[in-house]
């Protein structure tokens, strides 16, 4: 059986297999979370925070707006998995339930809202849009670390000191990248799913 797909661009309704769809949903959501578990490898070490700089934030916030929510999300649990299964996709290759539990795993369960987030309220073109969406994104993934991080140390000063005040600058940046990508690519990467 096949089915129509309503979002070919050149007005013409394209007819997908079903199962080469499923392919291709497939491979976009491995390919998000490796995308995320590669920026991971990125990080690097502050003397006076538990919170490494990485790319995955922004990496995050990419993968939301190109694949959309539900891939998106979908994608970003799938590296949660990974990583808790053993798979060496955390932060400087780490893994394990343990790292789930450690001073990121606010952020790390954070991801997968941020990008079903931010793949919601882009709109590919609409780049003023998708770069608001991306900054919300990044809202949830700072509050999603901060209070974790005030979990573990009962302080809300610390929290933000260690968890949200290093990474405002490449955080914004971030946002731009992100959203700026996601409103010249989005309709294509999403076409494909």
């Amino acid at each position: 059986m096949m089915t129509t797909d309503p979002r070919a661009q050149s007005g013409i309704a394209v007819r997908t297999a079903p199962a080469e769809l499923a392919i291709r949903r497939t491979i976009a959501v491995v390919a998000g979370a490796a995308f995320v578990a590669l920026a991971a490898r990125s990080a690097i070490p502050l003397p006076f925070t538990p919170v490494p700089v990485s790319l995955e934030g922004g990496t995050v916030l990419l993968v939301g707006g190109l694949l959309g929510w539900r891939y998106g999300a979908l994608s970003l649990l799938s590296f949660l998995v990974a990583g808790a299964v053993g798979m060496p996709v955390f932060a400087d290759g780490t893994f394990g339930v343990v790292k789930l539990l450690g001073p990121t795993a606010g952020y790390l369960f954070a991801f997968p809202v941020a990008a079903a987030i931010v793949g919601s309220l882009s709109r590919p073109g609409a780049v003023v849009r998708s770069m608001l969406a991306a900054l919300l994104g990044m809202v949830v993934i700072h509050l999603g670390g901060w209070a974790w991080l005030l979990v573990l140390t009962h302080s809300a000063d610390t929290a933000f000191t260690w968890g949200s005040a290093p990474f405002l600058v490449t955080d914004l940046l971030a946002v731009a990248i992100a959203g700026g990508l996601t409103a010249r690519l989005g309709a294509r990467t999403r076409r494909l799913i």
